[in-house]
C-alpha cells in the first residue's frame, strides 16, 4: 500500500468540469420525488406533538379515516404492535420509537401518520386528529437538566443523563502539578442544521410473496443504520432491501437522521398493501429533522509561563434532545483520535455526559463533533495566549506537532498520517498580511474602529473508524466474549468494460452534490489510459444486488481516502485483466504493456499494439479464440479498507479515523460597536488534503463547508423558548440561513499537499474542515477586535444583538 507516483498525468489531478452537471441543470435528476414508478403510490403525512412534554391521553383518528382519499392511519399503538426500539451503542438506553407511545417529549414529535390517495388530502387530514394529553413540565436547558430537580423526560431511568464516561490518557495530574499555571475557560456551541435542498424523502412497499420490504430514500450512508432499520421493523436483513437514487439534493450528515421516517413509512406500506411516499416539508425538517448537539464544555490547560500546553481537562455536556440515537454518542466520540488538535500535548481527560432536554433529537451534521472540539480547543488557547500575553500565533507554533514527527500517534490512538502544521499556519499568515494587519489595527483603535483577526489551525478526520463509538461502552464490556468488536472504513468498487471499450463503474457511494461522478472518471480514465467520456458511473445502490460493506456511503469526507482508493484498486486489477489478454493477443510479454487513448501497446515495440475495444470484442464475441488458461471475464472489483484503524483498545484509545486532513485559518473582521454588526474583511484558508484529485471540487467543497461554518457563526441557531419550550425557529423567516449577500467576498484558498501514505492516490477528505475552523476563527476574530473594550465570546452565534449585548455588558463592568 502507499501513493503512486502517476507521470505524466492527464487526468489526476486537473480541474476537469463536472460531468454530471449537464443533466442536473437540465432538470433531469433522479431524486426520491421523480421516481415515475411510483407516481401513483400512497401518500403519507404526520400529525406532530403540539407540546414539549406531556402524558398522552388519547389519540382518535377516526373523524380523519372519513376524510375524503384516506385510507388509513398509524398511532403509537400501532408502532409499538409492529415495531421495536431503535437499538443504540450504549448500555440502558431509553426506549425510542418511530412515534410517540405513551408520552410526547418534543414539539414535532410523531404522534399519528395518515395515508391518502394524494399528499394534499393526507395533510388535510392530520389537522381531523383528536389528541388529548396531559401537560408536564419541561426542559430546555441542558445545564438545567441535570439539575436534581429538572423534570425527567424517562423517568425509568431516574436521570436526565443518558451516558456518561470519564476517559484519561497519559498522566494529567502530573501535568496540572508541574503547569506555572492553569487557565481555563467556558463556552457553549449552539444547534444548528445544514438544511439540504431535498428535504428527507422515501418510498416504501411491502411484497406479501416474498415477504421483502423495498425501501427508497435519500439518505447518504444508509448501510451504517441498516440494522438498526431491520430490527426496528423486526425484518432479517434479507428481507430489508433498500435503494438509493442516484441524485441526492444535499445531505451533510442530517439524513443519517432519517431511518425513523423509514420505519414509519415501511409500517404505513405493509398496513395498505401498497406503496407509500412521505417527502418531508421544509418546516417538517426545521421542526423535528435533526441538527448536531449543543455542547456546553469546560476546559482547563495545564501551561508553562512560555506557552507550552502540559495537559488538558475537559468536561462536556451534550444536549440530544428527546431521545439519544444512533449513531450517538457520537457527537463527543466521532473526533476522538484528533481530540488533542494539531497540538503535541499528551495529557488529556475527557469527562463526558450525554443528556436529554424536550427537544429535537440530534446526529451528525457536516463537520460532526469537531466544530464543538474546535471551538472550545482553540478558544482555550487564544485565552492561553492573553493570560501570558503573548501572540495567539506564537502560542500555536509553539505547540504545534511538528512534520518530523509524522506519522504521528495522539495519546488518544488517533495516527496522523501526514502533515504540516506550522507550514500551514505560516502561509495562512502570509496570506492575511498578518504583522501589516496588526499595525493597521492598532491605527484603527485610535480612529474608534474595532478591527480583528482570529487563528485556528485544525486537524480534520475522514473516513470514520466504524468502531470509534464502541468507546461508548466502558473496556470490561468489550472485554465480554458475546461482545463483536467493530472496526474498518471499507468501500467498494466494482467496474466493467463493455464490448464497445467502454467502461462502467459501480460506486458504493450516494453523491450528494460533490461531483463524484467526474472524480471517480478520472480515476478511471487516468489508471485505464481512456477519456473521461469513456467512463459512465452508476451510483445508483441496491443492497440486493450492488457491492456493499456496512462502511459504505457517503459520510465522513471518506470519498477521496477511502472510495477513491478502492476505485483504483479495482482499475488497477481490471488493467491486469486487460494486459493478459492483449498480451496473448500481441504474442508479447504481458509486463512491457501500457495503455493510452484506448490502445494497449509494447513498450520494447511501440508499434505493436491493439485497440480497447478490439480486445473487448474477443472476449465478448470471440472467447473461444483466447487461451484456455485466461477468463474471458472483463470485470473487476476491489475493496479498501485501512488496517490500521483497528478497535479500541482496553485503555480506550482509538484510531477514529482512516485519514487526517488540517487545515489554518486566518480571519479579519471590523465590529460596529453601535449595532454589534460583525464585517468579515479578508477570510484565509490554508489546506491539506494530501494529493488533490479535481481542484475544481476540492474548492467548491471548501467553500461550501467554510460557508456553512461563517453560518454557524453569525447566524444559524435552532431556538428554543425556555418557558414554553416551543421551537422558534421552524421556518426561514426565523432560521437564518445565510444567502450569498451575506457571505464575505474576499475569500482566499491555498493548499498545501502532504500526500498520505496509506491511501492508493495520496488523497484525504477535503468537505469538513471549513466548518469545523471557521465558528472559532471568527468567535477568536470578534474577541480580538473587542478585547480593548474586555468583552469574552464564549458563545455562537455572533448575533448583532448579542455582540452589542457583550459591549453593553463590558462597558458597564467598566464603570
Amino acid at each position: 500500500m502507499g501513493v503512486t507516483v502517476l507521470e505524466q498525468r492527464r487526468w489526476i489531478g486537473k480541474p476537469v468540469k463536472r460531468v454530471e452537471d449537464s443533466r442536473l441543470i437540465k432538470g433531469l435528476g433522479d431524486f426520491i420525488d421523480d421516481l415515475s414508478e411510483f407516481r401513483n403510490a400512497y401518500h403519507l403525512a404526520v400529525f406532530r406533538s403540539p407540546i414539549p412534554h406531556g402524558i398522552i391521553k388519547r389519540v382518535d383518528v377516526s373523524r380523519a379515516l372519513k376524510y375524503p382519499g384516506v385510507v388509513a392511519a398509524l398511532t403509537g399503538r400501532d408502532v409499538l404492535e409492529t415495531s421495536d426500539p431503535f437499538p443504540v451503542g450504549i448500555l440502558n438506553p431509553p426506549k425510542y420509537y418511530s412515534m410517540a407511545i405513551n408520552k410526547v417529549r418534543y414539539v414535532g414529535e410523531p404522534v399519528a401518520a395518515i395515508i391518502a390517495r394524494d399528499k394534499y388530502s393526507a395533510y388535510d387530514a392530520t389537522e381531523l386528529v383528536d389528541f388529548e394529553y396531559e401537560p408536564l413540565k419541561h426542559v430546555i436547558d441542558p445545564e438545567d437538566a441535570i439539575k436534581s430537580d429538572a423534570p425527567l423526560l424517562h423517568e425509568e431511568l431516574g436521570s436526565n443523563v443518558v451516558w456518561h464516561r470519564k476517559l484519561s490518557y497519559g498522566n494529567v495530574s502530573e501535568a496540572f502539578a508541574s503547569a506555572d499555571r492553569i487557565v481555563t475557560t467556558k463556552v457553549r456551541f449552539p444547534r444548528y442544521s445544514s438544511v439540504p435542498l431535498e428535504p428527507f424523502a422515501a418510498v416504501a412497499y411491502y411484497d406479501k410473496a416474498s415477504g421483502v420490504m423495498t425501501i427508497y430514500c435519500n439518505f447518504h450512508g444508509p448501510w451504517t443504520m441498516y440494522s438498526v432499520l431491520s430490527k426496528a421493523l423486526r425484518l432479517p436483513e434479507d428481507r430489508l432491501r433498500v435503494i438509493t437514487t442516484r441524485d441526492i439534493g444535499g445531505g451533510f450528515g442530517i439524513k443519517s437522521s432519517i431511518y425513523p421516517f423509514l420505519t414509519l413509512v415501511a409500517l404505513a406500506a405493509k398496513k395498505v398493501d401498497g406503496p407509500v411516499k412521505w417527502i418531508e416539508t421544509r418546516r417538517e425538517h426545521l421542526l423535528s429533522g435533526s441538527s448536531h448537539s449543543e455542547r456546553v464544555a469546560t476546559l482547563e490547560a495545564a501551561v508553562k509561563n512560555d506557552g507550552t500546553i502540559l495537559g488538558i481537562r475537559h468536561k462536556i455536556i451534550d444536549d440530544v434532545g428527546a431521545y439519544i440515537r444512533a449513531p450517538e454518542p457520537g457527537c463527543v466520540l466521532r473526533g476522538l483520535g484528533n481530540n488533542v488538535g494539531a497540538y503535541k500535548f499528551r495529557n488529556l481527560e475527557i469527562d463526558a455526559y450525554i443528556v436529554v432536554t424536550n427537544k429535537i433529537q440530534t446526529g451528525p451534521n457536516r463537520g460532526y463533533n469537531c466544530q464543538h472540539l474546535y471551538f472550545g480547543l482553540e478558544r482555550l488557547v487564544d485565552k492561553i495566549a492573553y493570560e501570558l500575553q503573548m501572540d495567539p500565533a506564537e502560542v500555536r507554533f509553539r505547540n504545534l506537532i511538528p512534520p518530523e514527527m509524522m506519522p504521528y500517534t495522539t495519546p488518544t490512538g488517533g495516527i496522523y498520517d501526514s502533515g504540516d502544521y506550522p507550514t500551514l499556519l505560516k502561509t495562512a499568515l502570509n496570506l492575511i498580511d498578518y504583522g501589516r494587519f496588526r499595525e493597521e489595527q492598532k491605527r484603527a483603535l485610535a480612529e474608534g474602529r474595532y478591527l480583528g483577526v482570529g487563528l485556528a489551525v485544525i486537524v480534520d478526520p475522514a473516513g470514520s473508524n466504524m468502531g470509534y463509538v464502541t468507546v461508548a461502552y466502558p473496556p470490561e464490556f468489550r472485554a465480554r466474549s458475546d461482545y463483536l468488536p467493530k472496526s474498518g472504513t471499507a468501500n467498494l468498487a466494482r467496474i466493467r468494460m463493455l464490448p464497445n471499450g467502454k467502461f462502467v463503474v459501480k460506486s458504493d457511494v450516494n453523491p450528494q452534490g460533490q461531483g463524484h461522478e467526474t472524480s471517480i472518471s478520472q480515476i478511471v480514465a487516468e489508471e485505464l489510459g481512456v477519456d473521461i467520456s469513456d467512463v459512465i458511473v452508476d451510483t445508483w445502490l441496491d443492497s440486493f444486488t450492488d457491492p456493499w460493506t456496512v462502511s459504505t456511503g457517503n459520510y465522513s469526507s471518506r470519498f477521496a481516502a477511502v472510495h477513491a482508493s478502492a476505485v483504483a484498486l479495482a482499475a488497477r486489477k481490471l488493467k491486469d485483466k486487460i494486459f493478459e489478454i492483449a498480451a496473448a493477443l500481441l504474442n508479447c510479454n504481458k509486463n512491457d504493456l501500457a495503455v493510452r487513448d484506448g490502445n494497449v501497446y509494447s513498450t520494447r515495440e511501440p508499434g505493436r499494439s491493439i485497440s480497447l475495444k478490439r480486445i473487448a470484442g474477443t472476449v465478448y464475441w470471440n472467447p473461444s479464440s483466447l487461451p484456455s488458461n485466461i477468463e474471458p471475464l472483463l470485470e473487476a472489483s476491489a475493496a479498501f479498507n485501512i488496517p490500521l484503524v483497528k478497535a479500541p483498545a482496553p485503555d480506550d484509545t482509538v484510531n477514529s479515523s482512516a485519514t487526517y486532513a488540517s487545515a489554518a485559518d486566518a480571519v479579519k473582521v471590523e465590529v460596529d460597536i453601535e449595532t454589534g454588526e460583525v464585517k468579515i474583511l479578508k477570510y484565509v484558508s490554508v489546506h491539506d488534503c494530501g494529493r488533490i484529485i479535481n481542484p475544481i471540487i476540492v474548492e467548491g467543497q471548501i467553500i461550501g463547508s467554510l460557508l456553512h461554518g461563517i453560518a454557524g457563526a453569525l447566524y444559524e441557531e435552532l431556538v428554543y423558548d425556555k418557558e414554553t419550550g416551543q421551537p422558534l425557529s421552524s421556518t426561514f423567516a426565523d432560521y437564518l440561513c445565510p444567502t450569498a449577500s451575506e457571505m464575505p467576498m474576499n475569500i482566499e484558498i491555498d493548499h498545501l499537499e502532504t500526500p498520505s501514505p496509506l491511501t492508493i492516490l495520496g488523497a484525504k477528505g477535503t468537505g469538513e474542515a471549513s466548518t469545523e475552523s471557521a465558528p472559532v476563527a471568527v468567535a477568536n476574530a470578534v474577541e480580538d477586535a473587542l478585547r480593548p473594550l474586555g468583552v469574552t465570546v464564549n458563545e455562537l452565534p455572533l448575533y448583532s444583538w448579542r455582540v452589542w449585548e457583550l459591549i453593553r455588558r463590558a462597558r458597564e463592568r467598566v464603570r
